[in-house]
């Protein structure tokens, strides 16, 4: 069988980076506030669960009030079961880029502090592979191009799920969701930094 043959069989059998259909991976991402980070990936084709939490830090079991107060080293974050047969973590990196500022350090929009900077929290080398792929493609061209990205790429460690009110507060509570993420400026300077290719809210 040649090799252009091999591979319309293992994509005809559903096996996409690795991985048999229906197995899955994890992926964690941190964009300051957790709310706004689980609608982007939790609309995507594959994305078996998204949960808001905290990861990065030296506290065990933290909790919100914790978190947000700051010197627990945890940042707000969302952990997304995908199945890598539907989605490929390459397209889970491009959804984390175009809904965070990458060029802010310590803070995203109104939220300030070491618990709302960005990071790529891997899960193996092959996604630190990709993810400083995705990093370094980014300062090469487009709207990044020679500029410092803040987004720090570092090992997972533990993952703590937040309190129950917080997950998918952007159905729960969708009024004050909306008003949140309106006057925190978040969608303005994602429109600022990505034009066409900011996320539509």
């Amino acid at each position: 069988m040649s090799f252009r043959a091999l591979a319309l069989a293992v994509l005809a059998s559903g096996l996409v980076a690795g991985a048999a259909q229906g197995e899955t991976a994890t992926a964690t991402f941190a964009g300051g506030c957790f709310w706004c980070m689980e609608p982007p990936f939790e609309a995507l084709v594959g994305v078996v669960s998204v949960t808001a939490g905290y990861t990065g830090g030296h506290v065990p079991n933290p909790t919100y009030e914790q978190v947000s107060a700051g010197g627990t080293g945890h940042a707000e974050s969302v952990q997304i079961v995908y199945d890598p047969s539907q989605v490929s973590y390459e397209t889970l990196l491009d959804v984390f880029w175009h809904n965070v500022d990458p060029l802010a350090k310590d803070r995203q929009f109104c939220d300030v502090g070491h618990q709302y900077r960005t990071a790529i929290f891997v899960h193996g080398p092959e996604q630190r592979k990709l993810a400083e792929a995705s990093r370094d493609a980014l300062r090469a061209s487009g709207p990044l191009q020679g500029r410092v990205i803040a987004t720090e790429i570092v090992d997972a460690g533990p993952f703590y799920p937040a309190e129950e009110y917080h997950q998918d507060y952007y159905k729960k509570n969708p009024l004050r969701y909306r008003f949140y993420r309106a006057t925190c400026g978040r969608d303005a300077r994602l429109k600022e930094i990505w034009g066409d290719r900011a996320p539509p809210h």
